[in-house]
């Protein structure tokens, strides 16, 4: 008798234990890396957090930034603007700076955001030809691209000076 109330107590206390213990754990809520829209075009922070794409998810084709640490999207306030379409995200070290091909007008130009100051730069203003392929050393100083000015494809690099922030940590 002792031994049966003993036995209900124990499974009582333990339905409670379980019980209490979901209760008070928060279910983790993350938000989907992929989208039912088309998410392409992936480039990879140099410390491994953080992942930039293209993706329609709004109707619209935009740069999106995920947290893979955290596993949620990061809100890049100023970046994808008006009817602008952006293609080929390159990203700094830690994500601070964002280069990436935009076009609004038919003309596709090379920006640059920076995440701390949330502005846009462009970056290829004075080119005369096409511009492509753009991509951003780890620490944000240099900026690569495809420029088609001579009538054929060049590599050109556009150093940001030594003044600039540099993305390190």
């Amino acid at each position: 008798m002792i031994i049966h109330r003993l036995i209900k107590i124990v499974g009582v206390i333990a339905l409670l234990m379980v019980i209490g213990l979901t209760l008070v754990m928060p279910a983790k809520v993350a938000i989907a890396l992929n989208s039912p829209a088309s998410d392409q075009q992936p480039a990879l922070s140099g410390n491994g957090q953080f992942l930039a794409y293209v993706s329609n998810r709004n109707g619209q084709r935009q740069i999106v930034l995920y947290d893979l640490q955290r596993q949620a999207l990061v809100d890049l306030p100023g970046l994808n603007h008006g009817s602008a379409i952006a293609e080929h995200p390159s990203i700094s070290n830690t994500a601070r700076y964002l280069v990436y091909m935009a076009s609004d007008s038919g003309r596709p130009e090379i920006e640059l955001y920076d995440r701390k100051t949330n502005l846009v730069q462009i970056v290829s203003q004075g080119y005369r030809g096409w511009v492509r392929h753009p991509r951003i050393s780890p620490d944000g100083r240099y900026i690569i691209f495809e420029s088609g000015r001579r009538g054929q494809w060049d590599l050109e690099v556009l150093d940001r000076g030594s003044k600039i922030e540099l993305d390190l940590f």
